[in-house]
């Protein structure tokens, strides 16, 4: 049995708490918040489980195995070194921290205490976004030319983060698992229109290897809640709605095709494939039951998190590079990824 403890239990922590406690091999057993009429709240609910505002109290308790981070962003960073300091494996939420340095510097820290440390990117343990990984490894797409996501609502607006940082990892998160890469470069737009230098509206350009480009639509300006990801291919086209439980994903039998032959440029023409649309059936599972499943089985098991720290640190040299050219007004920002870690996990999932 896996001992938990769990830091935050505002917007996230909570649904941690129930995903947790629902595994056979899991128990939240602490959990820990600074509003104390929050904790009396969880008292009643979970009578068994310790809480207390102050995190050392976890740390120093050798019955807890890990920690879950469910707090600020600007906090992310403290909180998950001194839990690994004190030999606690950490499953921390998006972003990893607030700047690469010290992302890696976690990643570092936990290869040296031999602890698992992962980033929920909820949503590479969705079951649609795996049918669509499933679908690109078949090459029932082909060739993927571009990704495009519309990630936008009206609120909720963060005091710590902008758009880019607050919605950008789920979508940044999401292309690199479908792509099994990252990105080599960014070039975004953005602008502040409700809190000084707090972006609420943006659009982020991201480049892949193979001539692959990714266009993301950040706001929380908007007056409808969108989730959607569309990603075209040679063969094939996919739309993800996120917000359509009964059909998430429609394949689109659509295409451009060349004429195999012609004599002048005069006859060259373009075909339009216009073919059938299905919506392939989708198991009904929570993403979150399955992150968390899967931070216990790497525990046990001693296997690498799909959602590991590299895959946090490239999701925040994205953000980095799209903050950068946001503050140049859309200046191209190549990506340059640190030599001291292993190419190989870096660009693995």
């Amino acid at each position: 049995m896996i001992k938990i403890g769990v830091v935050g239990c505002g917007y996230w922590g909570p649904n941690l708490i129930r995903n947790f406690n629902g595994l056979e091999n899991a128990e939240v057993v602490y959990i820990c918040d600074l509003n104390e009429e929050r904790l009396v709240h969880f008292r009643k609910t979970y009578p068994m489980i310790k809480s207390t505002t102050n995190y050392d109290d976890l740390l120093k308790d050798s019955s807890v195995d890990a920690i879950c981070i469910a707090t600020p962003v600007f906090t992310h960073f403290p909180l998950a070194k001194k839990a690994l300091d004190h030999k606690k494996h950490v499953l921390i939420e998006k972003p990893l921290t607030l700047n690469s340095e010290d992302a890696l510097k976690l990643i570092n820290l936990a290869e040296k205490n031999n602890l698992k440390l992962m980033v929920g990117h909820t949503f590479e343990y969705a079951p649609a976004v795996r049918m669509i990984k499933a679908l690109i490894n078949k090459n029932t797409l082909g060739k993927i030319f571009y990704i495009s996501s519309t990630r936008v609502n009206l609120g909720l607006f963060q005091n710590d983060i902008n758009v880019v940082w607050d919605l950008a990892p789920h979508d940044i998160s999401i292309m690199n698992y479908l792509l099994d890469d990252r990105p080599v470069s960014v070039n975004a737009n953005g602008s502040a229109n409700y809190k000084k230098k707090i972006e609420d509206i943006a659009f982020v350009a991201v480049h892949y290897p193979n001539n692959v480009i990714a266009h993301l639509h950040l706001s929380w300006l908007d007056p409808c809640k969108i989730r959607k990801l569309t990603i075209v291919g040679d063969k094939k086209m996919v739309v993800y709605d996120d917000l359509n439980p009964e059909e998430p994903i429609k394949v689109y039998d659509k295409g451009v095709e060349k004429q195999p032959y012609y004599d002048t440029f005069g006859e060259f023409k373009l075909l339009y494939k216009f073919g059938d649309t299905y919506s392939p059936r989708i198991e009904s599972s929570e993403p979150l039951k399955t992150e968390c499943a899967h931070f216990i089985d790497c525990i046990k098991n001693g296997k690498e998190p799909m959602s590991s720290g590299y895959s946090g640190y490239n999701v925040v040299k994205t953000l980095e590079a799209a903050q950068i050219s946001i503050k140049n007004y859309g200046k191209f920002v190549p990506i340059s990824y640190s030599q001291k870690l292993p190419d190989e996990k870096l660009s693995s999932r």
